[in-house]
């Protein structure tokens, strides 16, 4: 398999599980395939077996691992070892994130202002700001949220759904 059809396929397969989420708990599929993009270099390269958000270790998740990753502190990229949540799979990490996104207290305010506006470039702002140290990560997050193979998975994704 090509890296491209390699791509393609892991954007296929976030994209199924994001739009039968977004039916679920209303967390925007664009976001949510977004961000799985960015903290996992497009599903390439999750946090121990399965974690494709980036999500630290928390009281929601029994298992967690030790990674060494790239926090920005004072503007400069600084090498830490942090805890993060493990997952068993896609599926997993996907559902926690969409939890964390809907139900998290740090992401609260954001989510209830996005439920009356279905602003989703304020929702993305705003849980940037608490979900990654990098100034640039809600900009980097945004332009993969809109980008048109994420649109298209999107698409393909619902018209599977919707004919099954």
């Amino acid at each position: 398999m090509s890296e491209e059809t390699d791509l393609q396929a892991r954007l296929a397969e976030i994209a199924r599980i994001a739009v039968v989420l977004e039916a679920q708990t209303g967390c925007p599929a664009q976001m949510m395939i977004a961000q799985w993009a960015v903290e996992s270099g497009w599903g390439a390269k999750p946090v121990g077996r399965a974690n494709y958000f980036g999500i630290k270790e928390n009281s929601r998740d029994p298992e967690s691992c030790i990674v060494e990753t790239e926090e920005v502190v004072n503007g400069k990229p600084v090498e830490e070892k942090l805890a993060f949540a493990d997952y068993d799979s896609l599926p997993d990490s996907a559902r926690d994130y969409a939890m964390l996104i809907t139900e998290g207290a740090p992401y609260q305010a954001a989510w209830h202002n996005y439920l009356k506006t279905r602003d989703l470039t304020s929702l993305i702002t705003a849980v940037s700001a608490k979900y990654a140290t990098d100034q640039s990560y809600a900009k980097l997050v945004l332009e993969i949220s809109g980008q048109a193979n994420v649109m298209g998975a999107i698409k393909a994704a619902r018209e599977v759904s919707v004919a099954t």
